[in-house]
């Protein structure tokens, strides 16, 4: 067979094989269902690679992340990973790795990225139980699609502005057009015009909140 035809067998072997995994990970759900900044149709084959994508929504560095992105490949071996991620300094793959051991991604993964450009990286499920962040971010992200007024965004930004950092308390009282206020907060939070502290404690009427920094 002509090296040309091999390379078109190839490449129709794994443009299938992503079309079968993302259609499998379609079928399945896994809360919350709201995303931020996923720059295309969310789907995710475990809970865990649901909740990092949570936390890359309120991830700084963020620009955006997107599922299931392409086919790593090594000899006759394939691999999907997880997420492909914009950072302002590059690319990276994200594999999620889970507890069950059957789906430890392959020890080439990251030098097969890398051939490819990207940064190659891993979260393991065992190190999500219990984290704050995670459960705060879980709370927040169910806001996405809520939208703050202007004014509302305006009164919150100048009280940060004259104050530095505020309890949360404090910016509900400061909210007028919108008919629930810690969504107005939240929609503020996940569009980056202020910041809340996700990592000390589970949101409360003391988290502080601050104006957006980067």
């Amino acid at each position: 067979m002509p090296k040309a035809q091999r390379n078109l067998d190839r490449q129709d072997s794994t443009s299938k094989l992503l079309t079968s995994i993302r259609e499998e990970a379609s079928a399945l759900s896994f809360p919350p269902r709201n995303v931020v900044r996923c720059a295309a149709y969310p789907v995710f084959r475990t809970q865990a690679a649901r909740d990092v994508g949570v936390l890359l929504d309120f991830d700084p560095a963020v620009t955006s992340w997107s599922c299931l992105p392409l086919v790593l490949s090594h000899r006759t071996q394939r691999h999907v990973p997880d997420f492909v991620v914009t950072r302002a300094t590059g690319q990276s793959l994200i594999d999620v790795i889970p507890n069950l051991r059957s789906r430890i991604p392959p020890e080439w993964a990251s030098s097969a990225a890398q051939a490819l450009g990207y940064g190659y990286e891993t979260r393991r499920e065992a190190d999500l139980r219990g984290d704050v962040r995670l459960e705060n971010a879980r709370d927040l992200v169910q806001y996405a699609a809520y939208r703050a007024s202007l004014g509302d965004r305006v009164r919150i930004l100048g009280l940060l502005e004259e104050y530095g950092s505020v309890p949360l308390s404090t910016c509900l009282q400061v909210v007028r057009n919108g008919h629930d206020a810690i969504g107005v907060v939240a929609a503020l939070v996940l569009r980056r015009f202020i910041e809340m502290d996700l990592d000390e404690a589970r949101i409360g009427p003391d988290t502080r909140v601050s104006a957006f920094r980067g």
